[in-house]
């Protein structure tokens, strides 16, 4: 640590050698529903000009598609029937806001404190939007220890506009930024590299990890996996990616992961005998949402037009095929 209380930069260890993809457990054949786990999204806006309603909802899609036997949509109220128009097989959640549609935050910060007491695995920042509200549910994401909990999107906005965010940060969590939203949290934390530089791009996801004792998935042609000392590099992956909602289902699918095999505290825990860790479970992810781009663009013999949910369509005989055995 040097004296302004930066990690100096090293180059961050692979993990495994030679790239080899992660590998899940199996799953319990005796499991119900609450043995794999519930998943509670926090995202979405009603705010004027500015209806988000996809992202939360394909996120919801990428966690159900993982295996998670459960998930919540926490949304505002005013967009929670078409979220859930989107994804039917989560139950909803309606978030409080004032008469314009923003957020109200004391009471989003409330019903977030009383999910992360019952569920697996938190996410927060699917079309989320920005304000006092996003930023309130973002910090308090980070500052709680009782979940663990997949940061993306608006959330790592909101992150990126609180000074020394490094002391107020205590969750376990992934955060999953594309280079834009790493570029921004990078420069509250003082962190120089270039996320979209091939060569760099393992350091930058290493120090931001060590800066903030958490897992970092930095998106784009090669995504990097890192929790400051160990690195992968995911070697999957198709350019029909490259649409929106993409990164949302991405989000899901880690989240649906964490809440089945990432050991908690009872009575949250899976009933699973085998574990992961956040970092395992994060790259396991990753791969999977990366085959699953292979396998639309290979059915379709396109290049382009995937749309998220039909991505989302594609996992379950990839998470199967990552399986043990």
């Amino acid at each position: 640590m040097t004296a302004d209380g930066l990690t100096p930069p090293t180059v961050p260890d692979d993990h495994p050698p030679g790239d080899d993809p992660p590998t899940l457990p199996t799953r319990d054949p005796a499991g119900h529903k609450g043995t794999f786990g519930t998943v509670v999204i926090f995202g979405g806006c009603a705010a004027p000009g500015l209806r988000m309603i996809g992202a939360p909802a394909l996120a919801a899609l990428g966690a159900l598609r993982a295996g998670a036997g459960l998930v919540r949509l926490a949304v505002p109220g005013p967009v929670l029937d078409p979220a859930l128009t989107i994804a039917p097989s989560a139950t909803g959640l309606p978030l409080a806001v004032d008469g314009a549609g923003h957020l109200l935050a004391h009471e989003a910060v409330a019903l977030f404190d009383a999910q992360a007491s019952q569920a697996a695995c938190l996410i927060v920042g699917p079309g989320l939007g920005p304000g006092a509200g996003p930023r309130a549910l973002a910090l308090r994401a980070v500052q709680q220890e009782e979940c663990p909990v997949v940061i993306d999107a608006d959330a790592l906005n909101a992150l990126a506009e609180i000074p020394e965010l490094f002391r107020d940060f205590h969750a376990s969590a992934v955060l999953t930024p594309h280079p834009g939203e790493f570029r921004r949290l990078a420069q509250v934390l003082r962190i120089t590299h270039d996320p979209t530089d091939e060569a760099a791009r393992p350091l930058a996801a290493a120090d931001l990890a060590r800066r903030l004792g958490c897992i970092v998935v930095l998106k784009g042609k090669g995504t990097v996996v890192s929790d400051g000392h160990r690195h992968w590099i995911c070697r999957a992956g198709h350019a029909c990616l490259a649409t929106g909602g993409t990164g949302d289902v991405l989000s899901g699918v880690i989240a649906g992961l964490i809440a089945q095999f990432v050991r908690a505290a009872p009575p949250r825990s899976p009933a699973t005998g085998d574990r992961l860790d956040l970092f395992d479970a994060a790259r396991a992810g990753v791969q999977a949402h990366a085959l699953a781009s292979e396998r639309w663009a290979a059915s379709r013999r396109s290049d382009s037009g995937l749309l998220a949910v039909e991505l989302a369509g594609e996992l379950p005989p990839v998470i199967a095929g990552l399986r043990r055995g």
